[in-house]
């Protein structure tokens, strides 16, 4: 079971810790990955992946406190191995340790306040996640705190390429070269201005950008969407 010595308090401690233990579990499915195959017996009781803070890791049972002295990497992870591509398997296992190494940061920074909190993301955001070392998926080179956004036209000055968009000042190398002719960014719904730290979405109708809290868009249900139009757009359509 995962090995409780450390706990962490500060931003920099927890983080110290985040860091080891994916590069154990990275160890795991990498370096180490035919042992780790191994141990992964389907016929074997429900098997967790576990990474200490000493970057070592270790397949064994559950904790059997309950609840768990730390939140539990994913149970079971033996019984899909013989069922699945291996490669896929594999990519499997490290995003739900994706998971677990997030939820252990933040459980040790439940009395983090809001500040603290958004840099320990930031910090571990920095860090290409298990899954994208496994399956050898190289992340997307962006500044800090990118956040999906909604497909623009290709003559919008902020994203030429006509992709996914993260918020309104990112995305485009020609950004500064824009930034006096287009100005301050503000939300086409409440007026507020542009926040590194919140999501944005733009209307492929208008072209005005939008606060996802203010027209209730999620990033990930920004995802599913082809084209967007505000709630404006939308009404003007009817």
């Amino acid at each position: 079971m995962s090995a409780a010595s450390s706990n962490p308090r500060t931003v920099e401690e927890i983080f110290k810790d985040f860091s080891a233990r994916r590069a154990a579990l990275v160890i795991a499915l990498t370096n180490d990955v035919d042992q780790f195959y191994a141990l992964c017996d389907p016929d074997k009781e429900n098997l967790c992946l576990y990474g200490h803070p000493n970057e070592t890791w270790e397949v064994n049972l559950p904790a059997e406190e309950v609840p768990p002295e730390l939140p539990e990497p994913a149970l079971g992870i033996n019984f899909a191995r013989d069922g699945m591509n291996r490669r896929d398997w594999l990519s499997l296992v490290a995003v739900h340790s994706d998971c677990w190494l997030l939820s252990v940061a933040f459980y040790f920074g439940a009395r983090l306040n809001r500040n603290e909190r958004k840099r320990l993301f930031s910090l571990i955001n920095e860090l290409p996640t298990v899954f994208e070392v496994v399956s050898e998926k190289k992340p997307t080179k962006d500044k800090p705190s990118v956040d999906s956004g909604s497909k623009s036209r290709g003559s919008n000055k902020r994203s030429s390429d006509g992709q996914v968009k993260s918020n309104p000042k990112m995305g485009d190398e020609n950004f500064e070269e824009d930034d006096d002719e287009q100005g301050e960014t503000l939300c086409g719904s409440c007026g507020g201005n542009y926040s590194a730290d919140e999501f944005w979405i733009c209307c492929d109708s208008c072209e005005k950008w939008f606060h996802g809290k203010c027209v209730k868009i999620t990033p990930a249900k920004a995802e599913s969407i082809k084209q967007y139009k505000c709630p404006s757009c939308m009404k003007r359509r009817q």
